[in-house]
């Protein structure tokens, strides 16, 4: 792997904040914003509750703009270039201070601030907003994995059963109480042993069908292939296990090998991310999922996530792509 592209971003304290290397993957950099920022935004934007983000999408890059401000305008094209190179493409982000669930809406107003300097959310039907807020709880009887906390939520990207392009993921997490496991599940396409063997058969580009359960509120059927390509050749994926219906027998055994392929990765990433903290990755070449709780009566975890298309950058896909 090769870390020109980054070199000059990582190690290096800039006004605000500071970025390094995770202790799981170099592709992966930790960005921390210090307290002072911190207090110095919510104090900017304490004019603007949720509800305003909510009801006027202008506010978003209004919000943005003044975490820029207070990071000395380095912020937004250091976003930019991590998300878009290749090399990383992921980060694990904190905001010093900004870590009790009694500061759920505050923690929502700064990653929203962070996903619109080089991007912008997309519509969330689930929950009928910008971003999702939804807890996991010891006992579920979803339709999903989301919300269920004994197994492991697999390697997924998102996005993949809507018709909007969905170039990056942020996932928050607000709170977590009783909470022994369930770490975030990370996999860079490039760092995958089987990459090759899965994108030279045929089926990697073979259109199927994607379809999603009730809670999800997407009625619509989408089609497209598994893997694609972005504007350099590169294999980018676009997958899901539980939402892909294949249509006969040699699309349904080559989905199952690629999940076990996929799940039994020796590149998988274990992320422990502390509450208050939260990741944001592009959703083309990273794979991401969540290991199973331990049982616990009063297990609680609440989180948030905001997915959505870059505005401020290069796109990913060719662009006549879907």
């Amino acid at each position: 792997m090769s870390n020109v592209a980054t070199a000059d971003f990582v190690n290096h304290k800039y006004q605000g904040f500071s970025l390094a290397p995770s202790a799981q993957s170099p592709r992966l950099l930790e960005l921390r914003f210090d307290e002072q920022t911190v207090k110095a935004f919510l104090a900017a934007t304490a004019e603007w509750p949720i509800q305003a983000l909510e009801y006027k999408s202008f506010l978003r890059f209004r919000v943005a703009k003044l975490l820029n401000d207070l990071c000395g305008q380095a912020l937004q094209s250091l976003l930019i270039n991590t998300l878009v190179d290749r090399n990383t493409g992921g980060l694990l982000i904190t905001p010093e201070g900004l870590d009790q669930v009694e500061q759920a809406e505050d923690m929502v107003k700064f990653t929203t601030a962070v996903a619109h300097l080089m991007g912008r959310s997309n519509f969330d039907a689930m929950s009928g907003q910008y971003y999702a807020r939804f807890v996991v709880k010891n006992e579920d009887n979803s339709d999903s994995y989301l919300r269920q906390a004994h197994r492991v939520m697999e390697l997924h990207n998102d996005g993949t059963f809507v018709e909007q392009d969905t170039d990056y993921v942020l996932m928050l997490k607000i709170d977590e109480q009783n909470m022994d496991g369930g770490n975030s599940l990370l996999l860079h396409l490039d760092d995958w042993e089987h990459l090759e063997h899965f994108y030279a058969n045929p089926m990697a580009r073979r259109v199927m069908r994607w379809a999603a359960p009730p809670s999800k509120n997407t009625q619509k059927d989408v089609y497209h292939a598994v893997f694609d390509t972005d504007v350099n050749g590169l294999p980018i994926m676009s997958y899901i296990d539980q939402f892909v219906q294949p249509k006969d027998y040699d699309e349904g055994v080559w989905l199952a090998d690629l999940s076990e392929a996929l799940e039994t990765s020796e590149q998988r990433l274990s992320v422990p991310v502390p509450p208050g903290s939260f990741l944001l990755i592009n959703n083309h070449f990273w794979l991401h999922g969540r290991d199973k709780f331990t049982a616990h009566a009063g297990l609680r975890r609440e989180l948030m996530r905001q997915r959505g298309y870059f505005t401020h950058a290069k796109t990913v896909r060719e662009p006549n792509q879907g």
